[in-house]
């Protein structure tokens, strides 16, 4: 009964957010409201319903290890649960418009993955480029600051089901992904930009697991 209620909820929070994205049209909430009930017993949807409902916050500790990229990540600032939980399912249909522009910049596993040391420091490559530096982690912002020679950069974890979520904002994504690549004029690249237009409050990143 309750799992029934809590989808009814997020069906009757998606009409209402029937406006959000590129088209804004009918059409496109049915799009969205398709894909999170297909998904209901086996997919994405579920994952991003049960990271709402345990709102659950990494340690220090668990953030330790190394990390690979699984897919496009995604999540909405909003602090209040009911907006919270509408963003989540939202980022469903986000993710799945980022998941094109992804490949076509050749993020994979073996090419995307980042490694949190206990001593502070940190290793990874994005998209083949190595970046590393040190680091910090709020556990109560949940905000980790990647400091390196060629740059720094605040993003922030999320869990998720069997993973954790690396998060930035839109525009400092970009900045980071164009330095390690050094082709700022790739239109692959402005596009993951472009897109972040469209959503208000949105962080962008990768989906993460061991």
């Amino acid at each position: 009964m309750k799992k029934l209620t809590i989808v009814s909820a997020l069906c009757v929070m998606l009409c209402a957010c029937g406006t959000m994205g590129t088209t804004g049209s009918a059409g496109s909430t049915g799009n969205i409201l398709g894909s999170v009930l297909g998904a209901i017993t086996g997919g994405g949807a579920v994952n991003a319903i049960t990271s709402v409902i345990g709102l659950d916050k990494l340690t220090a500790q668990q953030l330790i290890g190394t990390w690979q990229y699984s897919g496009p990540g995604c999540a909405f600032t909003s602090e209040q649960l009911l907006a919270k939980a509408g963003g989540e399912v939202a980022a469903v249909k986000i993710e799945q418009e980022l998941e094109p522009t992804y490949q076509k910049v050749g993020f994979t596993s073996a090419n995307t993955y980042i490694t949190f040391n206990e001593d502070g420091t940190f290793a990874s490559k994005i998209d083949g480029k190595s970046f590393s530096g040190n680091y910090t982690f709020d556990t109560t912002t949940c905000q980790i600051r990647l400091q390196g020679m060629l740059l720094s950069v605040n993003c922030y974890a999320k869990r998720e089901l069997g993973g954790i979520s690396i998060l930035f904002e839109a525009k400092k994504l970009l900045t980071l992904i164009q330095t390690m690549s050094a082709l700022s004029g790739n239109t692959n690249l402005q596009t993951i930009g472009e897109l972040s237009k469209n959503y208000d409050g949105v962080r962008l990143g990768f989906d993460m697991k061991r």
